[in-house]
């Protein structure tokens, strides 16, 4: 098991504004690179798309316990299996501290390959959640 800690980023929102943003997979288009994802397609409970020159992704959110914790996993036909958790802890009124945690099932081969790009893409989202005025 490969897991990856993002950085924390803290957000102006509070942990219940985050939490419904999140909620809806249909906002996680927003959280995404520019000109870096293809084929976007996604309902409130998940959502599919393309990395450019890489594999197809599927999100489907597990579970929920509002207003700290989100939990996505992996489906459809991705090159292996994780999970990722979002975590949001309010630290002040009005702001919140945007953290996620992934767990993927990648062979040591594959992970000298993947571990830096996730880590980056998933720190990305991280800061893109964070950045968002709700």
């Amino acid at each position: 098991m490969t897991t990856i800690e993002t950085e924390k980023k803290i957000s102006p929102n509070s942990p219940e504004q985050i939490f419904a943003f999140l909620n809806d997979m249909n906002n996680f288009e927003k959280l995404m690179p520019e000109g870096k994802i293809e084929k976007w397609e996604s309902t409130e409970d998940q959502c599919e798309f393309t990395i450019k020159g890489m594999a197809r992704i599927g999100l489907k959110k597990e579970s929920a316990e509002a207003p700290h914790h989100l939990k996505v996993s992996s489906f459809g036909k991705v090159p292996f299996t994780f999970d990722l958790d979002i975590n949001l802890k309010e630290q002040a009124e009005q702001q919140t501290e945007v953290s996620m945690t992934f767990n993927g099932d990648i062979n040591p081969f594959m992970k000298m390959m993947v571990e830096k790009p996730l880590r980056n893409f998933f720190n990305y989202l991280v800061t893109k959640a964070a950045e968002t005025k709700l």
